[in-house]
């Protein structure tokens, strides 16, 4: 069976394709068959292949298994904002079924999955419905992208309740410095893991420059608790 993990973030633009792209590159390190999958995204535009997610680009190219796009990002919207605004605005609901369908799929390709969220934990896929509903239907051990910045203590516990408030496991945490160390860096990560009840998988410095980056010696999946 996959061993299979949700990526989600403190917030949005905290990095979690970067973070992604790492635990992929080091789960192919480990000798996984690797998949990423990114079920909903918004804030896309249109190549000559069609209308394309950049975040699901980068999923799909640090794949170990090669997988037609729609495989990885079967909801790609090209407004960048919620993704329950657009998908009523242009009348394509987000059906769960889907969503689970595309994963079963994904598990059957590949032995290490990983899926990202779009936003932060509770991002709205309809007027009734949020991420997290899908990911705690489908009993997904979750891993926790921090955004290192001021308010990112906050943000991180808050987060971190509310994922083992709806019975899942936190898995794990990533701190992403998202913007260049500022001076109580060093106390906002001693915070950090004091506070977080998770194995520390690793801290990815501030990049200028991200697309071609091996991320493997910034993360530690050792103590990453399977699924």
């Amino acid at each position: 069976m996959a061993k299979t993990y949700f990526l989600t973030g403190t917030d949005t633009e905290v990095g979690k394709t970067v973070v992604s792209s790492a635990l992929l590159q080091c789960a192919t390190q480990l000798g996984f068959q690797t998949a990423g999958y990114k079920p909903v995204a918004s804030g896309s535009e249109w190549l000559n292949e069609g209308l394309r997610n950049s975040d699901a680009l980068t999923l799909q190219k640090f794949s170990t298994v090669q997988l037609d796009y729609h495989r990885v990002n079967p909801y790609c919207f090209e407004t960048p904002t919620s993704p329950h605004i657009v998908s009523q605005e242009i009348k394509q609901p987000i059906d769960f079924n889907v969503m689970s369908e595309g994963l079963s799929y994904l598990k059957q390709q590949a032995d290490w999955v990983l899926v990202e969220g779009a936003g932060g934990w509770f991002t709205p896929l309809s007027e009734n419905h949020f991420f997290s509903d899908w990911v705690i239907n489908e009993k997904l051990p979750v891993i926790l992208t921090v955004g290192v910045k001021l308010g990112c203590i906050n943000h991180a516990l808050l987060t971190q309740q509310a994922i083992i408030q709806s019975g899942l496991t936190l898995a794990g945490w990533v701190a992403n410095e998202v913007e260049p160390a500022g001076r109580y860096q060093k106390e906002y990560l001693a915070t950090l893991k004091q506070h977080i009840n998770a194995p520390f998988l690793g801290k990815i410095p501030y990049l200028n420059e991200v697309k071609e980056h091996n991320f493997t010696s910034y993360l530690d999946l050792s103590c990453l608790k399977l699924s």
